[in-house]
Parts: C-alpha cells; structure tokens; sequence
C-alpha cells in the first residue's frame, strides 16, 4: 500500500501533462501563504495562526469549498512576527550569511493536520500555477522549514517532508516520539522532548511525597505519548497512578462530566495534566462548575504558563499549580518590532486586519461591526494581551532560536562551497549541516542538537501564586537541567511555593499513609503498590525506616524495643543479690548460718553436761561446722555466674552435704553400737571408737571429694548464656557441664542419706529416755522429702528460678537437720536443765528389740 503522504503529495503536487504540451500546470486552488519575503534562499514555517478550521463535508457533486479558519490566536500571531523579526536581523547581520538575503513564507495549519500538511506540500512545491519548464522539475521552494506549532501536526508535516530530506525544526512540538530519526529522519525541535519533562515531572511528584496521582491528557499524539512516559517515570519511583483519563475539547460535554465525576471520586488530591492549552480550558470550567476545590495542578509545558486559561472561576484551581517550562529569555528589539505592526503597511493582508480588529474588538467594516469602530489610530503599547506579554517569550525565543539555528546550518553550508552554490543548495545538504550546527545565540544560550535531533534539556519550575493584583502570576521556583549531574540536575526553592487553596504546607496526596518505624508495608490486595496496612514488626524484629518493606531480625544478644524501631541488648537475668527473691534468700541462708553458731555456742558453754556427752560431742560439734557450711554454701549460688563461682557452688554444695549426712551417719551407728554394747559379752564399741568414727567420716567425705575432682577435671561446670529459653532475655546460668558428674554427686548425697535414713529408723525404739536416732529418722525423712521433690522441681523451673530451687533445697535440707537433731536438745538444755543429768539420762525403761 502507497504511503499516506505520498497519495497526498501526489494529489496537491502539480500535474506533469504529456511532455508534447512543453508546460506543466496546477490543477486545483494553489495555497498561498499568510506572509512571504522573497529571498536568495526561503525557509517556510506552518503555525497555527486560526484556533479552528472548519471544513464542510464533500458532497461529492460539486468542487470543495476550501476550509475557512475562525478565532485568531494572539500568541500564534506573535510567533510568526518573531519569524518576521529573526529573519530581519540575520539579514542585518553581516557575519551571518553576508551577501545573502534570506526570505520566508509562513503559513496557517488552523490546526488542522489536513492543512498542515497542504502548507507543507506548498513550500515544497510553491505556488506559481504554471511551471515553464518542460520537464516539470524544480528545485523545492524551501530549503527548510520551521514551526508545527503542535506534536501531531508536526508529526504530519515532519511524515511529509522527511521523504525529500527537507529539513523541519519545530519550537512547540514536544512529542517524545519525534525522537525516532527512522520515522523522522530531518526532525528537529528547539523545545526539549517530552521525554525529559514527563521524567522530570514524575520526579517532582515523588520529591513531595504525592505516591497516589490522578492523570488526564490530551487524547493525541502529545498527551498520550507524555503520560505514557510520565506513568512510566512514577512507576519506577513508587508512584501510583489512581486514574487515567483523556479527551479533547471538542468531545461531547458528557465525556468531560464523565471525566470530572472520575476526579470528584478519587481520593488522590494531585492531578498530573498533560494537556494542551485548548483543552485545559473546559476541564478548569466544568470542576468549577461542580464547585470541586483542594486539587493540586501539576502541569505540563503547553498550558502552565499561559495566562489565557485564567479566570475567576477559575483562580482557586489553578492557585498553587506547578509545573516544568522552558526558560524564559529577553529577545532585545523584538518588543519594538511587535509594536511597529499594522494594517496600513500591507492593506492587501487579510490577517494583519484581521489581527488589528481581534486585538482591540472593533471592527473595520461599517456595515458589519461587531465592536467599536477601528480607525488605526489604536497603540499595541496600551494593549493587554498574549500578543503584547513581553514578560513571557519563552515560545517566541524558541522559533526565534530555530530560525537562527537553519541560518547557521546555511552560513556554514555556503562556507564550505565558498558561497557560490546559493541556487544549488540542496535540503538534504542543509540537513546534513543542521545535524552539526553549534553556535551560542544572542541570549547566552548553547545551541546543538543530539542523534535524534533534540536539544538539551533546560526546564523551570513555575509555581502559579496570587498577585496583589487579585491575578495569578506564575513564580520561577526551581530549575531542572538535564546537562548538569544527576544530583544536581533540580534544585528546588521549596519555601517559595503556594499550593493549592493558598496553603503554605505541601498537600498530602497518598493511597495509605507512611508506615512509621516499628512497622512494615503490606499490599492490600487487589490494589495498587501504594495502598497498603502497616503491619507492626514481631517480636524480636525492628524496621527503623520509614515506609519499610520488611522487618529486620535483631542480632541474637539483641531484642526489639518497645517501639520496634531499634536494637537493645537482651535483659540478662540471674539470681542476684539485689532482688528481692536473692535479698530473702540471703536473709535465710544467714540466719541459719547464725542459729547454728548460736547452737555451737550452747554446745560448747555445756559441753560437760550430760547431754551433750551422751549425743557424741566430737561428730556434734563436726556436724553443726558441717551445716554451717552448708548454709553458707548456698550463698555461692546467688550473684553472677562465673567460671569460679559454677565450679565452687556444686562442689561446694556436694562435699559440705556429704560431710553433714556422714556425721549424721556417724552418730546413728554410734546409736546403735552403743546399743548393742550392753548386751551381754558385746564387745562392739571397740570397732567403733572415735577413730572409726573420725576415719567413717574421712572416708565417706573423700569418695565425694573424688567425685567432684573428676567432674571438675573431665568436664567442669561454666557460665553459660541461655537464649533458648526466653527469646526476649539472656539467662545467665552454670551450665553443670558433665550431666554424670552432676547427678553422681546429687546420687551420693542421696545414698547416704537413704542409709542413714534406714539405719536410724530401725534404731528409732531403742530403750533408752534420750533416744537420739528418733530425731535422725525425722530429720532424714524431711531431707529425702526435700530432694525428692527436689528432682522435679529443678528440672521444670526456668531461669534464674532453677537456681532458687536448689537454694531452697539445700536450706530447707540444712534447717530441717538442725532443727530436728539438735531443737530437743537445746530445749532440754536452757528450758529443761534438770532434765540435763546422767540419773535422767539413765533412766530405766521397758526393754525393747530392734
């Protein structure tokens, strides 16, 4: 299939008849343009100098009416004056271009693509309707052309003209798809692409902390493709786009209600519109029409600086709208060349009347007047319009750069052929010049364009602010430039922003609100990356971020705090002296350390008493220093664990025990070889005199001791660090090493003590008024209940209450034998001293057996 633009060349380019006739001729209207100099080399431009062009259906009977254009664009006007006035000054200008006089001829696109590409064709092909030569072969009327005040018109014109080479430098066209030099291969823009500034944009947005967006665009070739980009951008930096609408303003009203309905429901409070100067109009006029307040305006390029879109209905959307635009420059001259237009200088020009009534609302005509009168005598220096804005040239220094840029190409081209080849020049020699062109303009500014035919992106941040005025006036807050380094391409002046409504603080625009530390994100189903809960971190996790994905785990001597947003050392517990359990354990351990010296004193102050004779004072005395140590053994187990205090508190323990329970040992044999000493020819005792006694203790006190020095050298009790246990605390404890060592001393003590336990229950009932072995047998008895019970205890108890456990059992253990054996002989002593003789204590009794 023959390419679009090729049918259209072949239908407006004139018509080769047969070679016999020696002519060529045009059929049809030709299309002439709205201003032409006549030059020793042309460029053209098509602009869009009519709002709208209104075109009648073919009938298909009758020839078509050519399209009437309505609704003159004042800023549009001012670009082609612009044209008129760089073109001037090049041809002033001796360095440039000397000795050649460069022309132009501009046209009307209307915005209409059909006529953009008509215009295009005519610069091509120019507009004389007869063609003396007889081939029908030409060299083309420009050599260039600028404008294409639009991304889709240029998209055509550019589709056009990059089939001959021919050259197009655009000032307004900022569709990024332009960039595709195999689609436009003779491309050029001075306005950078809208790559940049979608990008740019999408940066903005996350700066202020608006991760949920509503978006509406242009439904063309401009707005798609810089939302398309600009959703692309936000995606990448965690911006969620809530919705996406699209329209042109001359879609039924209602699809804009239907759109407007879209921004009245969401609850993002930010709107990203890319959209053209037309169609930001009705959409600002139908939210104001719903009385919608509180949006934040983010703008593109095409509408955030023009004042045209501003009224009162509209000052409280558009208060605090923000937005990139290219920067703004001071054409010097241009002011008085603007200033010097009027009719009277070509009468002929339709548009210069028509340009003179639309400015100043009067009409030339009396017998169609629509306003006042126009009697020429007007001043444009009293006129208050775009056309007359000298404070905004941003456009106008664009096209003005454009111009300049095909003169520099030409200036360098004619150089190079030593300026002989004007009436040879070629487009796809300008173009070929025009890729390389580099030079700095009259306003400081570094003009070249990359591969793709785009110059360096340059952007300023405007900020619309209420004037003094009661107006809006859009403020220079920032600056984005892409030629600078990534972290210092914007630079934001944030305490000089209005925002919406005239507030001073930033508006909140987000699906969910930042998760604090201590929390982490997580996704709401079915919806978008920005909306989510704020899960608090587990036990033992923190995040100390904002807005975090995951919780980190705390090394494992740390715990989460309180808040979950940091690390703290784990509370390391032990059984210490400054508790209250350790201070009451304390308290007893030393008070029956003191009964029992107590209890020696009495001993000794009557230790030629009978009673205390009788009860063998030698293994008393042994056994009330034994369990002195046996409550002062367990003191060892309170305070923090060290490698000496793990091994002395379990030795200690063990020995002291063993010696007591041997004394006690000592004393029920004795009991019953005493016994057996007074039956008839017994001669028992001398097996047990106090050497077998002192040797029976020796002897049994040494296997433990031998025990404990096993253990200790095989495998030793140590401070161990317990984080099993708890997973918020540290148990600081004696781990017990060897278990074999630990239980072979637990199972000593307790084989003694069972023997002695059996031994003094049988001696229980022995005739005698002072019968010790029955103290024995209940003190033994509550010594075995205590460690038995001991046993299960121990093993269940967490902690430092482990600890406490054992301490309770060895006190409970030592008090238990000093109450039970040695109670009911200080009763006898202090209480009971007549009692406390050897008649009493020999007292006859009913015999009895074992």
């Amino acid at each position: 299939m023959a390419h679009p633009t090729l049918l259209l060349l072949l239908l407006l380019s004139p018509w080769c008849l047969s070679a016999s006739l020696q002519s060529c001729r045009l059929l049809g209207q030709p299309a002439l343009p709205v201003f032409a100099s006549e030059g020793d080399i042309d460029i053209g431009a098509v602009l869009y100098l009519h709002r709208k062009a209104v075109v009648k259906a073919p009938s298909f009977t009758t020839e078509p009416e050519p399209a009437s254009c309505i609704r003159l664009h004042m800023g549009e006007f001012r670009t082609a004056q612009t044209i008129m006035f760089a073109v001037e000054e090049i041809n002033n200008n001796t360095n440039l271009l000397p000795g050649v006089r460069l022309g132009y001829k501009i046209y009307d696109s209307c915005g209409s693509i059909i006529l953009a590409i008509r215009s295009a064709m005519a610069l091509m092909n120019g507009y004389g309707e007869t063609l003396s030569d007889t081939s029908c072969q030409r060299p083309l009327a420009v050599k260039a052309i600028v404008g294409g005040s639009s991304s889709t018109t240029s998209i055509g014109i550019a589709s056009a003209v990059g089939l001959f080479h021919i050259p197009m430098i655009s000032h307004t066209a900022t569709c990024a798809c332009l960039s595709d030099t195999d689609r436009f291969p003779s491309f050029f823009r001075t306005i950078p692409s809208d790559y940049y500034q979608s990008r740019a944009l999408a940066q903005l947005v996350k700066h202020f902390g608006w991760t949920w967006v509503g978006a509406v665009r242009s439904r063309n070739d401009y707005g798609n493709n810089g939302i398309a980009t600009f959703v692309e951008a936000a995606q990448e930096l965690g911006v969620c786009i809530e919705y996406s609408e699209a329209y042109l303003r001359t879609d039924p009203k209602e699809e804009l209600q239907r759109i407007v309905e879209v921004i009245k429901g969401a609850t993002s409070r930010v709107i990203v519109a890319f959209l053209a100067q037309g169609d930001i109009i009705p959409l600002l006029n139908e939210l104001a029409l719903h009385n919608i307040t509180g949006l934040q305006f983010v703008g593109s390029e095409s509408w955030i600086t023009s004042k045209g879109i501003f009224n009162t209905n509209t000052f409280s959307l558009l208060t605090g709208a923000v937005g990139f635009t290219i920067q703004n420059v001071v054409l010097e001259g241009l002011q008085e060349f603007l200033f010097n237009v009027h009719p009277s200088k070509a009468p002929q020009n339709s548009y210069l009347k028509e340009f003179w009534e639309t400015a100043f609302e009067c009409s030339f005509d009396n017998g169609h007047i629509t306003g006042s009168q126009c009697t020429g005598s007007e001043s444009l220096q009293t006129l208050q319009s775009q056309y007359t804005d000298m404070a905004e040239m941003r456009f106008s220094n664009k096209i003005y750069t454009a111009v300049y840029a095909v003169a520099h190409s030409l200036h360098n081209l004619l150089m190079d052929q030593n300026k002989t080849q004007v009436n040879l020049l070629v487009p796809p020699k300008v173009l070929e010049y025009l890729k390389k062109v580099n030079f700095t303009s009259t306003t400081g500014e570094q003009i070249f364009f990359d591969s793709r035919g785009d110059p360096a992106a340059r952007y300023e941040l405007v900020n619309w602010q209420p004037d003094d005025d009661g107006t809006l006036q859009f403020k220079s807050v920032g600056v984005y430039d892409t030629s600078a380094p990534s972290e210092q391409r914007f630079v934001l002046n944030q305490g000089g922003l209005t925002w919406a409504g005239g507030q001073s603080q930033v508006p909140v625009s987000v699906c969910s609100e930042s998760c604090p530390p201590g929390t982490r994100k997580a996704q709401q189903k079915g919806k978008p990356i920005c909306c989510y809960d704020c899960i608090p971190c587990g036990e033992g996790e923190i995040s100390n971020i904002t807005d975090s994905h995951d919780c980190l785990p705390c090394p494992p001597d740390y715990w989460s705090n309180e808040s979950k947003d940091k690390c703290v050392l784990k509370y390391i517990e032990y059984l210490s002296y400054s508790e209250i359990m350790g201070i009451v354990l304390v308290f007893f351990s030393v008070f029956g350390t003191t009964v029992t010296i107590l209890v020696a004193a009495v001993f000794f102050t009557h230790r030629d008493t009978p009673i205390v004779k009788a009860n063998n004072s030698e293994l008393s005395f042994l056994l009330l220093f034994s369990l002195t140590l046996c409550f002062l053994c367990s003191l060892t187990f309170i305070g923090r664990p060290s490698e000496w205090s793990c091994m002395l508190r379990h030795t200690a323990f063990g020995i002291t025990f063993v010696l007591c329970i041997s004394c006690v040992l000592g004393k029920t044999i004795v009991v019953l070889m005493a016994f057996r000493a007074t039956l008839p020819g017994s001669n028992v005792m001398k097996w047990f005199g106090p050497l077998q006694q002192r040797l029976s203790v020796l002897g049994f006190t040494l296997i433990q001791v031998l025990i404990c020095v096993l253990w200790l050298t095989i495998s030793p009790p140590f401070p161990y660090r317990n984080m099993h246990l708890y997973i918020d605390k540290i148990i600081l404890e004696c781990d017990v090493g060897s278990p074999i060592g630990f239980w072979a001393i637990l199972g000593y003590i307790g084989l003694l003590a069972l023997l002695c336990f059996i031994l003094a229950f049988l001696a229980r009932k022995l005739p005698d008024n002072f019968n010790e072995a029955k103290f024995i047998t209940f003190s033994m008895l509550i010594f075995c209940a205590v460690w038995i019970t001991f046993i299960p205890a121990y093993v269940s108890s967490p902690g430092k209450f482990t600890v406490a456990v054992e301490i309770f059992a060895i006190l409970a253990s030592s008090f238990g034998l000093l109450l039970c054996i040695f109670t009911p002989k200080c009763y006898i002593i202090l209480i009971k001293p007549e009692q406390n003789t050897k008649k009493h204590m020999m007292g006859k009794t009913a015999p009895g057996s074992i």
